[in-house]
């Protein structure tokens, strides 16, 4: 068993192992956010803060340094500084430190999604999930050898050309507020694994998940400068953006600021990925398993508040279909929305009150424009929580494709419902919308299921699954406007690695070459 995390980090991050959050209490002292370089943490001398609330109560939780651009620079310097060890360190020796890493997110796994469910909203299981998702990317990055390996090939008499695929540099991650965990853990097992050292920011409405990851790093025995935290809005992710030192950029977000850092990225040939916005549809057929597809279409639409990029927003509802519509309402209904912490939360509340306000416009709006609102969760309170970003679940059908509620992406507990006749009309509707992250069909038909596959132009697809976002021995695998660069460049599995290495490749010719007698070694190799 680990040791509790030492006093300085203890005292600046207000958590450990075993003491944490487990309420909504007001906190009677917020502590400022920390950063984190050379392993170890620092408060920024910014006078500049973002205040971080509660978003079941808007108490302050904590305040998050707009952090200088000499703080950013030593960040960087650092990352820079241990690049050269780092790089050199054998991948077996990175595996241990990374089985380490996995042990102990384990160990502070509740930490960690209280940390979530106090500055994000989440309901403490949905949490729990989201530090599972990114675990899962830990894990698969232990098999870092595996991935490493090279290709050798006799191409003639006394010649081969062998591959070696080696690290980047350094890499910058910018991460957004709704997965706190697993986007960070999207980023930092495969990054490190292959050599790299990181520069990460977190989203500054709730970093306290990675501030927890960052303490986790130094005790799983990373090296200092190979993970370094900072904070900031704009004026970081730009600092980040231009360094020369930076070789890649890993950014989850919306579509202006994904576009504007792939193209300002790119502009100063780092790599980039990124995943944006997304618009997820799913197709009901009349001959699915009713009772389960709408038990599916409920707990995708609003999980989570509906605050996630492969949130189900869009049914679409083939034939007959359509009559199931107000047992849909009605199993939405039974959903309570509460704080994370509270006991029988289904879903929490959205993370801000201007999310809150823009959620609510556009429930306006659908109005206005003639769709009906079977489900309205405009006005909801709990009696417990009165002043927290409150929407409670919200159906929307009669929905028609110019209208603002279809075309953008929600990113609230709101689903929208389209009414087609046929298969293939649903198939059109989804192919025509802008989006591609993920589609879904419920139906017990392989026939139809399958022409369903062949034809979607979404990345992701489920048949009978809601959110089809695979495991991270595979990738995400967005596309359209969904992602930047045509979606080359995707997170973890194979094509992860991908992105955070390059190849080499090493042609020889040995024609004659003497064998030179040398002395036994009898001992085991450690690989060190």
């Amino acid at each position: 068993m680990t040791q509790d995390s030492n006093p300085t980090a203890a005292s600046l991050l207000g958590s450990t192992s075993t003491h944490f959050p487990q309420t909504h209490e007001k906190i009677s002292d917020p502590k400022d956010t920390p950063y984190f370089i050379d392993n170890e943490f620092r408060l920024s001398q910014s006078k500049n803060f973002i205040l971080v609330h509660d978003p079941a109560t808007n108490n302050l939780v904590t305040r998050v340094p707009m952090m200088t651009s000499d703080e950013l620079q030593l960040a960087i310097e650092s990352a820079q500084n241990a690049f050269s060890s780092w790089s050199k360190t054998s991948i077996i020796a990175r595996q241990q430190i990374m089985f380490r890493y996995v042990s102990l997110i384990k160990e502070n796994w509740d930490r960690l999604a209280a940390s979530i469910t106090l500055e994000q909203g989440k309901t403490f299981a949905d949490a729990r999930g989201d530090v599972l998702r990114g675990l899962q990317v830990a894990e698969a990055a232990c098999a870092g050898p595996e991935y490493m390996k090279g290709e050798i090939l006799e191409v003639a008499k006394d010649m081969e050309t062998r591959t070696y695929r080696e690290p980047l540099g350094v890499i910058a991650a910018i991460c957004p507020f709704n997965f706190p965990a697993m986007i960070p853990l999207s980023c930092i097992p495969i990054a490190t694994i292959t050599g790299n050292t990181m520069v990460l920011k977190p989203s500054e409405r709730d970093p306290g998940a990675a501030m927890i990851l960052a303490e986790l790093a130094e005790k799983a025995g990373f090296p200092k400068g190979v993970i370094n935290v900072v904070h900031g809005t704009h004026d970081t992710v730009n600092f980040l953006i231009d360094s020369p030192v930076i070789k890649a950029i890993s950014f989850v977000g919306s579509n202006k600021a994904g576009e504007y850092i792939f193209t300002r990225g790119s502009a100063t040939g780092k790599r980039v990925q990124a995943n944006l916005g997304a618009k997820n549809h799913a197709l009901i057929m009349p001959d699915c398993d009713k009772e389960a597809a709408l038990d599916a279409i409920v707990s995708a639409a609003f999980g989570a508040a509906g605050q996630r990029c492969m949130a189900l927003s869009v049914a679409v509802f083939v034939g007959e279909s359509r009559q199931w519509l107000d047992e849909l309402v009605q199993k939405a209904k039974t959903l309570r929305v509460d704080a994370g912490f509270e006991h029988g939360a289904d879903l929490g509340p959205v993370v801000t009150p201007e999310s809150k306000a823009r959620i609510e416009s556009l429930i306006a709006s659908a109005q206005v424009e003639g769709a009906h609102i079977l489900l309205d969760g405009r006005g909801y309170k709990p009696e417990k929580y009165p002043n927290g970003n409150w929407v409670a679940p919200t159906i929307i059908t009669d929905v028609r494709q110019s209208m603002q509620c279809y075309k953008e992406e929600i990113f609230g507990p709101v689903l929208v419902c389209v009414n087609v006749d046929t298969l293939e009309a649903g198939i059109d509707l989804i192919n025509g919308n802008d989006y591609g992250n993920g589609a879904a069909i419920f139906t017990s038909s392989g026939a139809v299921a399958e022409k369903f596959r062949r034809n979607i132009e979404a990345g992701q697809l489920g048949i009978n699954v809601p959110i089809p976002v695979p495991l991270p021995m595979f990738s995400f695998t967005g596309n359209k406007k969904s992602v930047a660069g045509g979606g080359a460049s995707t997170f973890y599995g194979k094509p992860g690695v991908n992105f955070y290495t390059q190849l080499k490749t090493v042609t020889s010719k040995w024609s004659s070459a003497s064998i030179v007698p040398t002395k036994a070694v009898l001992s085991m190799p450690t690989g060190s």
